[in-house]
């Protein structure tokens, strides 16, 4: 039978959130196999890192990491905000985005790269945090750019901590010009992108059929007018102009100087840059979008908290 240590039990509690005598309890019944000490933990309904991951983790924090002309943004999930203000959260998640950043962005190969200072995959790290921390949390996506010559620019809007908040941007920029200038220009689109959330950088990057929707809708507003055909075909290009220039990036007025489009401010900028620019792409993190969560019962809360 394996000699069950204090180390292997503390262990097992951090993993799992069980209580001390149920882990020690759970490895000698396993004879210290740790992964099914878990398991077993799990089976039996004591594991409060399983009861914890049916719960819908919408919270969290997106970060950003960046490295000259590459940068990654990522989102870790948990389940309320006080969580994103806990230190040992926002630490972890940090270290995360760092791993991301050497990995390219790519979320398979994040989640399977080892934690920095364990010998855990970063998503087994993720779940190990859970019974520690006490919420639901998960590692739900990464994204990341590399340009050369270039500048990746970032920006965290409504920040918690340093490069962490509720909203990641990342703009990349491809140039040979002045890099610093570069990353002042791709740090203002990037608050421009965090503003505006725009669908594509460029007209041809419009996902075609949320394009012929809209025009469909167009077309059905502007046959009401009882115009001929060819008057509400022009009214339904007009229309559409007029998506692009609300949607597309490029077509957009410039929030930092809105009687400029952010075209044409690309364009101003390769004067004082001292070379063309190309806006290769960007990402938008919010955290939470796209999770569908759940309407609390307040009161059922408190009267569950209070029965322990």
């Amino acid at each position: 039978m394996a000699n069950i240590t204090a180390s292997m039990v503390k262990e097992l509690r951090d993993q799992t959130g069980a209580g001390m005598m149920d882990c020690k309890a759970a490895l000698a019944e396993t004879d210290g196999d740790m992964e099914a000490a878990v398991d077993w933990l799990r089976a039996k309904g004591l594991s409060k890192a399983a009861k914890k991951a049916g719960r819908v983790a919408a919270e969290g924090l997106v970060a950003v990491a960046g490295d000259g002309n590459k940068g990654v943004v990522v989102e870790v999930n948990a389940e309320t905000d006080f969580v994103a203000r806990n230190d040992l959260f926002q630490e972890m998640v940090r270290k995360i985005a760092d791993v991301a950043l050497s990995v390219g962005g790519d979320f398979a190969a994040l989640s399977q790269a080892t934690f920095p200072g364990t010998d855990k995959t970063v998503a087994d790290h993720v779940q190990e945090m859970v019974g520690q921390i006490g919420e639901n949390m998960s590692l739900r996506r990464s994204a990341g750019f590399e340009v050369t010559p270039g500048a990746v620019a970032s920006y965290i809007h409504s920040a918690t901590g340093p490069s962490v908040g509720r909203i990641g941007v990342l703009v990349a920029l491809e140039s040979a010009g002045d890099k610093d200038k570069l990353a002042t220009l791709g740090k203002q689109i990037a608050m421009h992108v965090a503003a505006t959330n725009p669908l594509a950088v460029d007209v041809d990057g419009v996902d075609a059929t949320v394009v012929e929707r809209e025009r469909a809708v167009y077309r059905e507003q502007a046959k009401e007018s009882g115009k001929p055909d060819e008057i509400v075909e022009k009214m339904v290009e007009g229309r559409i102009r007029k998506f692009y220039e609300e949607s597309v990036l490029l077509k957009q007025a410039f929030v930092i100087d809105p009687d400029n489009t952010v075209e044409k401010a690309v364009k101003t900028a390769e004067a004082d840059v001292g070379a063309p620019i190309k806006v290769v792409g960007f990402e938008r993190f919010a955290l939470g979008e796209g999770i569908e969560k759940e309407e609390a019962d307040f009161a059922a809360e408190v009267a569950a908290a209070a029965r322990g």
